[in-house]
């Protein structure tokens, strides 16, 4: 199992984006959360097995149609605690 937690930079808030995470880590099997940050960016933890993890990292580079991901900080992180993939509110 890995851990990352992400800052995803671009027009990521107002286009569905945190949604489109929410399907797409629950897809993968991931466990986690996502939300959105007042700087106007979107973090997210994603936890699961290596291949996973790296497919939806893969896609959140692209996001949603209406986003437009300029840059994706990445970092190692804990497992979460809780079950499944969520949005938090916003931090």
């Amino acid at each position: 199992m890995k851990a990352r937690l992400l800052r995803i930079r671009g027009r990521v808030q107002g286009v569905g984006y945190r949604d489109w995470l929410v399907r797409e880590a629950s897809a993968a099997g991931l466990t986690g959360w996502v939300r959105n940050r007042a700087d106007g960016s979107v973090e997210a933890l994603l936890a699961g097995e290596e291949p996973a993890v790296g497919s939806v990292l893969l896609a959140a580079r692209h996001g949603p149609p209406l986003a437009r991901v300029e840059k994706i900080e990445e970092s190692f992180a804990e497992l979460p605690d809780e079950p499944g993939f969520h949005r938090r509110p916003t931090a």
